[in-house]
């Protein structure tokens, strides 16, 4: 039985002003229509920038889109990095006090942890917070990626260890998530999602898919389907856009909430694309090109 839902999640960005002040209504109006996509939200991964809020932001900010999820009837999500443990389990606690019980965490990054390390760092959040659901978020940037093993003796630690987050195209890494690890619903990126949901049973991590949700929603049931002959068109359409989307930005950013940001304009012109200081996001300049060419080429990923 796994622990977690197979649905299609999918992040919610922080929008900005100039100074860098948290726009809580364009925020809102955000949460309200990625709701109409799916009800398994979360803040504060990579593209939420959960990397550079302050103490303050964060408490401010989860407070919002704790108030958001209830008011549409869904479970928040919130993500925490931190290169701090203490730092990790404040912030667990104090979103918990608000009502939160699902989280996403991160390794912390200074150094790559030890196997050691690893699993005390597991102890310390699933273990002390075991009224609350986790779903680890694996990648590179942490400088060490959990195995599927490790995961199953993880797992077999902590009930409450629920997910992961795998942004991996590597088919046989895949394959040992998905049979190794078999209690935990494993996030996949569109090209993950695709070769694992011929595998078994995983979620759907959403990027491009946002960008128009009836589509997305439609790739997602195909996987769970089995349904190839619809599963690698569409796959292969989101393949040939994002190399465009890619050659259209000219590497100008390098961060995940760059582009991520440029999906929630394409469903709000109101929804600022900059990114917290020091790191840049795209121009206007650069997202009405790409704009024009979702709309140009792939007309059928603009939102409805």
């Amino acid at each position: 039985m796994k622990r977690y839902p197979c649905c299609l999640l999918s992040t919610c960005c922080v929008p900005w002003d100039e100074d860098g002040n948290f726009l809580e209504e364009v925020f809102r109006r955000e949460v309200k229509t990625m709701l109409q996509g799916t009800r398994h939200l979360y803040i504060f991964g990579t593209a939420g920038e959960g990397y550079a809020v302050t103490e303050r932001q964060f408490d401010q900010i989860v407070r919002v889109f704790h108030d958001a999820m209830r008011a549409g009837g869904a479970e928040p999500m919130v993500g925490v990095i931190s290169l701090s443990l203490p730092t990790i389990i404040e912030r667990i606690g104090r979103a918990r006090d608000l009502g939160v019980r699902q989280f996403q965490l991160s390794l912390p990054s200074w150094g790559p942890l030890s196997e050691q390390e690893l699993f005390e760092f597991f102890r310390q959040t699933c273990g002390r917070f075991r009224d609350c659901q986790f779903l680890h978020y694996n990648l590179p940037r942490t400088k060490r990626l959990v195995t599927a093993r490790e995961y199953a003796r993880l797992a077999e630690e902590h009930p409450n260890l629920v997910a992961t987050k795998n942004s991996t195209e590597a088919l046989d890494r895949i394959e040992e998530l998905l049979l190794l690890a078999p209690q935990l619903q494993h996030f996949l990126n569109e090209t993950g999602y695709a070769y694992g949901s011929l595998i078994g049973e995983c979620g759907l991590l959403g990027s491009l898919v946002v960008l128009n949700w009836r589509h997305g929603l439609a790739f997602f049931e195909a996987g769970r389907r089995r349904d190839v002959d619809t599963l690698l068109p569409m796959l292969h359409e989101m393949n040939a856009l994002m190399r465009d989307m890619l050659d259209v930005t000219g590497g100008a950013a390098h961060m995940d909430g760059a582009f991520d940001k440029m999906f929630c304009r394409m469903h709000d012109r109101q929804f600022p694309i900059r990114l917290l200081p020091p790191y840049g996001g795209f121009s206007d300049e650069t997202w009405e090109r790409f704009a024009a060419l979702v709309r140009e080429k792939y007309p059928r990923w603009v939102p409805e």
